[in-house]
């Protein structure tokens, strides 16, 4: 990709996270990937080796299970709990120093298989927005603290509850709220932030799984993209018609694309769905998808690819093979493969923020400092910080600060010398 590219892409991207209402700034982390949806943090002058000590771990907090990523705003950190499965809790702390402000819950009992919460919540100036994994949609006033308006993802759309519950978390864009059923007659819908209020609802896209709509600019239409059962879809920002789809079926089908710019895409699935690159084109009216590469087998479980200098990392460990951190080239290419040096959990997560790569294990709970390169896997150090099983929650960083969640806690760890 040429210099021109990458930076007309930036653009893009830039004009798409300002558009959001009452924008976050730079060292926050208001919503599920970050920022700009993408796993990518602005912030400078983070930690590239460990101090002598170890990290510095500013707090710990004990929680419920659970898999959901922590965002945070303005000094304020929000993570959904879910506890003894009987009720799902909204947390608002204190990001300096783990306190609890405040709490807000309500009732949803019902056991599912690996209990826990699933979703990040989305936070502006205002509201925090939430799903829980029975589908209960809160919209919560940060003032009050009581709620604003409910939906029901699923009883309100007739959609129809995946096998390991509902894991979709919301998404912000201006006045709306994004969310979507994925129902034999709804796709998305958006909901009027304040009122909760029908705007538009797409036609359908395909069977929900457990990814979360993604916003994307292509060919300067904004448009929000999900993988679901079928494959991966895009409704149009504006009023919600259909505008592609991809089939790429994923048996359990979790992470989102990943945008590279030109309206090129990287798709990847685990159980050897394998990944692809797809172009996608507008002509007039009409949406175009073209394959332009397809990598068998090789895909990514849990968590979506990060772009980094023309490169694609991924975490390709799956329940079938043992390939690691995977880096491709933006042809699909495989440029190198980690397999089980280190072997690296296939529900591990990771970030990119300062020219670095932040990623942890979600096997041993050791935070990685990895330098981004072609030339092979670079780790600047690790620590283990958490434990237990199933360390899947994705990383949070705001304000300096890294937010990693287990089975039974947070912490904060300063990422800042």
């Amino acid at each position: 990709m040429s210099m021109n590219r990458v930076l007309k892409h930036s653009f893009q991207a830039l004009l798409a996270v300002m558009s959001i209402s009452a924008a976050a700034s730079a060292a926050d982390w208001p919503q599920f990937m970050g920022p700009n949806g993408d796993g990518t943090s602005a912030e400078k002058g983070l930690l590239r080796a460990w101090p002598a000590g170890g990290p510095k771990v500013l707090w710990t907090v004990k929680l419920g299970r659970g898999y959901g990523a922590a965002a945070a705003r303005d000094g304020k950190v929000y993570v959904l709990d879910r506890v003894d499965q009987k009720q799902d809790v909204l947390r608002c702390l204190d990001l300096n120093n783990g306190q609890e402000q405040w709490t807000f819950a309500y009732d949803a009992p019902g056991a599912i298989d690996h209990d826990g919460s699933r979703s990040t919540p989305s936070i502006t100036a205002k509201h925090a927005f939430i799903i829980g994994p029975f589908g209960q949609i809160h919209c919560v006033d940060l003032a009050t603290h009581q709620s604003v308006w409910k939906k029901h993802l699923l009883n309100d759309f007739a959609g129809r509850r995946p096998n390991w519950a509902v894991a979709q978390s919301p998404l912000v864009y201006k006045n709306l709220l994004i969310v979507a059923p994925q129902s034999k007659s709804v796709g998305m819908v958006a909901l009027e932030q304040d009122t909760g209020k029908e705007v538009w609802k797409s036609g359908p896209i395909g069977t929900m799984a457990y990814g979360s709509p993604m916003l994307v600019n292509i060919a300067g239409v904004d448009q929000f993209v999900i993988v679901n059962v079928e494959g991966a879809a895009s409704v149009s920002a504006a009023d919600g018609q259909v505008l592609w789809k991809f089939p790429h079926r994923c048996m359990i089908p979790v992470p989102n694309v990943t945008s590279l710019g030109d309206g090129k895409l990287f798709v990847t699935g685990g159980y050897r769905a394998g990944s692809a690159i797809i172009q996608i084109a507008r002509d007039g009216e009409k949406w175009s998808v073209r394959q332009l590469a397809n990598v068998p087998q090789i895909g990514g479980h849990c968590h979506p690819g990060l772009l980094f200098q023309n490169h694609i990392f991924v975490l390709c460990n799956t329940n079938e093979r043992a390939d690691g951190l995977v880096c491709f080239d933006m042809s699909g290419n495989l440029v190198w493969q980690t397999k089980r040096a280190p072997y690296l959990c296939k529900g591990g997560s990771l970030l990119t923020g300062d020219g670095l790569i932040y990623l942890m294990d979600g096997e041993k709970g050791e935070l990685y400092i990895i330098e981004p390169s072609a030339a092979g896997f670079k780790p600047l150090g690790k620590t283990r910080l958490l434990e237990g099983r199933e360390i899947w929650a994705p990383l949070a960083l705001a304000d300096g600060k890294l937010l990693v969640r287990d089975q039974g806690q947070m912490k904060c760890i300063e990422m800042k010398p």
